[in-house]
């Protein structure tokens, strides 16, 4: 149904993408992100629509994240690349049409834009009844669920101070009931007032709903779509993961959240992960874990690789664009291959010799700064050199800035004294640049 929903804004998504990609004549026609007159006439003429259709397709694209919008440009997303080979691309991008309703169809107007945003706000609850009532629902009684959600949400912003200094000290407990009288009456008067205008206001977000193909709209009833009704059990299951969080760091940022998952074994790490994702936008979130990998703790940079193997390939883009990156070219490169489908015990094969020397380097200097001496001896054995001195000699020349701590630390740790002198001279000579 997502594939069959959103098949008019692919059509023209890869028009576009063909079209106008980069050496094309129209590349910058416009200047904008949005399509010109010239554009959409031309887009009309090669798929033989109307221009108002490939506007109103243009426009799906962009909400459902076939195009991303950069500054003054758009280009192909990941959901458009990934459309013929991953269905969890397509239903993430209906689910980005899905939450982007309110756009799809325009306000009517003569509406206050509060009373619009309190319509918005309280549709989840709407959405919510249609999803358990499993069939349809009159609109009569949506709107009194909606008048009651409007009303609850402007009693919660009425606020009234009491201040009973003024009244002096033998009249606050007299005062403190006029008080709540007072914000009762307030409470009632808009409510009273919102009920009148709430109608039109429903309608509207019925249909939009409806253009988006989360429901059917007519004959005095709504009912959801087999994928509208898929898409809030998706949304409450979201708010389920997002409310258990484990270990309770589901409001931290980035590095404070992984941080916090250091110490759990990998499956509450990883569960940690999902509720803390679940609670933010993905690209945020993927841009507020790519920041914290390029910081100097290595730990972070590896837990923060693991919780993007979790947000799966909605990260492949931003995963792919750091992969010039020194520090985060070999944690690139291995989330790319697993991603692409290769095994993970095998996906070291795609760094070249001395891109998972760096990768040795930077995790020893994890070990160093987090774990056990006996842990960095033991990541003796991970080195892809056959033996020490063939270690030392790359590792020298690899150039990780954490090279002379991690030697040091290695030499520190080592039993055997000779192998940890010879450790202890490589430290001396990278420091020395000898």
């Amino acid at each position: 149904m997502a594939r069959i929903g959103l098949a008019g804004a692919v059509r023209v998504a890869r028009w576009a993408d063909t079209a106008l990609g980069p050496g094309s004549d129209a590349a910058t026609a416009d200047g904008k992100a949005t399509l010109s007159a010239a554009t959409a006439a031309r887009a009309a003429d090669a798929l033989g629509l109307s221009a108002a259709q490939v506007r109103a397709d243009w426009d799906t694209a962009r909400l459902a994240g076939l195009v991303e919008v950069h500054g003054d440009s758009a280009r192909p997303g990941w959901r458009l690349r990934a459309w013929d080979r991953d269905d969890s691309a397509v239903l993430r991008g209906w689910v980005a049409l899905f939450d982007a309703w309110s756009l799809a169809c325009p306000e009517p107007a003569g509406h206050e834009a509060a009373a619009v945003a309190e319509v918005v706000s309280a549709m989840p609850q709407v959405l919510s009844l249609l999803q358990l009532s499993a069939g349809p629902v009159p609109v009569d009684q949506l709107l009194d669920l909606l008048q009651q959600r409007v009303t609850e949400l402007r009693t919660a912003r009425c606020e009234v101070p009491y201040e009973p200094a003024a009244a002096g000290p033998a009249e606050p407990a007299a005062t403190a009931p006029a008080a709540v009288a007072g914000a009762t009456a307030l409470a009632e008067e808009p409510a009273g007032a919102g009920e009148v205008s709430l109608a039109p206001l429903l309608d509207w977000a019925l249909q939009a709903l409806a253009s988006v193909g989360a429901l059917t709209y007519g004959d005095g009833q709504a009912t959801l779509t087999p994928l509208g009704s898929w898409a809030v059990w998706v949304k409450l299951e979201q708010i389920c993961v997002a409310a258990q969080s484990p270990a309770g760091n589901i409001e931290q940022s980035a590095e404070d959240m992984l941080r916090g998952c250091a110490q759990l074994r990998p499956n509450a790490a990883r569960a940690e992960y999902r509720a803390w994702l679940a609670a933010r936008p993905v690209g945020s979130a993927v841009t507020e874990l790519l920041a914290a990998a390029r910081g100097e703790d290595a730990l972070l940079r590896g837990l923060a690789f693991e919780a993007l193997r979790v947000v799966g390939a909605p990260a492949e883009p931003d995963v792919r664009a750091v992969v010039e990156e020194p520090a985060l070219r070999p944690y690139a490169l291995l989330w790319l291959a697993e991603h692409d489908g290769v095994d993970p015990e095998d996906a070291h094969e795609v760094l070249t010799r001395e891109e998972a020397t760096w990768l040795w380097v930077d995790t020893a200097a994890a070990v160093s700064d987090h774990g056990e001496t006996a842990m960095l001896v033991r990541h003796l054995e991970a080195a892809v050199q056959p033996t020490v001195p063939a270690l030392l000699d790359e590792v020298r020349a690899v150039g990780h800035p954490r090279t002379v701590q991690v030697l040091v630390a290695l030499a520190a740790a080592h039993p055997d004294p000779a192998l940890a002198k010879a450790v202890r001279r490589a430290a001396f000579q990278v420091h020395t640049g000898g």
